[in-house]
């Protein structure tokens, strides 16, 4: 990693602020503090992620049900969220470094206008010195809200908030070739070109015990962040130093580059928004003009549309082979596509009785997806 890094957002895992145990490891927590006060007398700009919200709210009300319920879980959120902030506050005081809590959910990226006020938010603490502490609004989000893990969370921060490096701490040394704590021969992967299938697959097999999701989350993060111009490490949390030793591009962890240059802002509003149901399955042609040519998806190369959405939603296009090959804008709903899938550009009027352009997908509102098909 030979990038110098101005904007970083480190992601905190619970099993990190915890050091494994049940409760708020105050030493360990200092030590990170540590570290980020020295990144940010380098000059620095560092937003924190942070788990712990919930191990917080255990610790305080001596709860420890694993199996509680969701609205038990919430109660415990709500607890400890406030616990788990006035920590960061303390520690950060002891260097006169101020912090702000900021909780969002999905739909603070979501939408265009809500997407645009959550990134000036954060922008103005950064520009007044004051470090975000962010977490998921646990305490009332809903499923159809919920990003559902800090490491997705993390990874929608950093395209936020226009950084350069995505740092995912974690309980493991980073990202094996299998589950290191079931196969001895498993082996840790120092670079990630690209996150594909198969690798998704084995996280997804393997029962790591890194909170929600585990590996499977971060990678998921990881392929997210990459394709909006984000470097990415995943390292341990322990190891001394760690933040700072990524941040200065030693070995640490598994690194996963930028794939080129960050994107524009609005695709990558279109990145980090909501994931939606609806799918367009394309022709041969089609896929090539789009991978190829950077063309728009025109009606004539759609094959079979599925899910619901309505016009402006993001949908996820795939290609003949069923290889997720792009996320875009549609600029016709669901059942108007139906109407005019197959049929040339110049027909949608006459179909529909009205038009909203020759395009299903405008190539301004249209990401390749192609580099993680592999």
């Amino acid at each position: 990693m030979a990038r110098r890094y101005h904007r970083i957002v480190i992601k905190l895992g619970t099993s990190v602020l915890t050091r494994g145990t049940k409760r708020l490891d105050r030493s360990r927590m200092i030590e990170i503090v540590r570290q980020c006060v020295e990144l940010v007398e380098r000059g620095c700009e560092v937003i924190i992620c942070s788990s712990g919200a919930m191990a917080a709210g255990r610790e305080r009300l001596g709860h420890d049900d694993p199996a509680a319920s969701v609205a038990v879980k919430q109660m415990l959120a709500a607890v400890g969220q406030s616990r788990l902030i006035q920590t960061w506050e303390q520690l950060f005081d002891i260097y006169g470094i101020p912090v702000g809590q900021v909780l969002l959910t999905r739909a603070d990226v979501h939408a265009r206008g809500r997407f645009l006020n959550a990134r000036d938010t954060l922008r103005t603490l950064i520009e007044h010195g004051i470090v975000p502490i962010i977490n998921e609004n646990d305490a009332v989000a809903t499923s159809e809200i919920r990003v559902g893990d800090n490491d997705n969370l993390s990874a929608l921060t950093a395209i936020l908030t226009d950084a350069d490096l995505l740092l995912l701490m974690t309980d493991q040394a980073g990202v094996y070739t299998a589950d290191p704590r079931t196969n001895s021969d498993a082996t840790l992967i120092p670079v990630v070109e690209r996150v594909d299938r198969s690798m998704l697959r084995r996280a997804g097999e393997s029962v790591s015990g890194l909170g929600v999701g585990g590996m499977r989350t971060k990678l998921q993060a990881a392929h997210t962040a990459q394709r909006a111009g984000i470097d990415v490490v995943v390292a341990s949390g322990g190891l001394p130093d760690v933040i700072i030793r990524a941040v200065g591009g030693e070995g640490v962890g598994t690194y996963f580059p930028a794939h080129g240059s960050a994107l524009e802002q609005r695709k990558r509003w279109i990145l980090a928004g909501r994931a939606s149901t609806g799918r367009i399955s394309v022709d041969e042609g089609a896929a090539r003009a789009l991978t190829q040519k950077g063309s728009s998806l025109l009606p004539a190369g759609i094959r079979s549309v599925e899910g619901s959405f309505q016009r402006g939603d993001r949908v996820l296009v795939y290609g003949p082979q069923d290889d997720e090959i792009a996320h875009g804008l549609v600029r016709y709903g669901r059942d108007e596509l139906e109407r005019i899938m197959g049929r040339r550009s110049e027909l949608i009027e006459e179909l529909l009785g009205f038009t909203y352009g020759p395009a299903a997908i405008h190539r301004n509102d249209l990401i390749l997806m192609q580099e993680a098909a592999t």
